[in-house]
């Protein structure tokens, strides 16, 4: 099992930038492919970015590709979503998760994003 707590959120203006962080506790972080989730008020979860255990994929929605970068850093046990160029449809809440047997299994408690206009 694997402990997971978001940080980093918070209100921006249209254009700027913030970086997320989810830090993981408990199993082997390494071991595990992670991801970004976000649900805006009103709205199912979506899927945002995910990366492989070691760093070396990574993959992205349409709607953040080009802006975001998601990585990992499995000495810290630390994964990062580096948002750039954030519009006012960005904002959401914002999950990291733990793919365990071939779906998201842990999640963290989720931090808040709010891009103004």
């Amino acid at each position: 099992q694997v402990q997971l707590v978001e940080s980093g959120g918070g209100l921006v203006q249209a254009g700027g930038s913030l970086r997320l962080s989810c830090a993981a506790s408990g199993r082997t972080f390494s071991t595990y492919a992670m991801g970004w989730f976000r649900q805006a008020p009103g709205k199912e979860r979506e899927f945002v970015a995910a990366i492989n255990w070691s760093g070396s994929s990574t993959f992205y929605s349409d709607s953040v590709r080009g802006r975001f970068t998601i990585s990992r850093d499995n000495a810290k046990n630390t994964e990062y979503l580096q948002m750039n160029s954030l519009k006012p449809e960005d904002t959401a809440v914002y999950y990291c998760a733990a793919k365990a047997g071939g779906s998201y299994k842990y999640w963290g408690q989720g931090t808040q994003v709010t891009v103004s206009s």
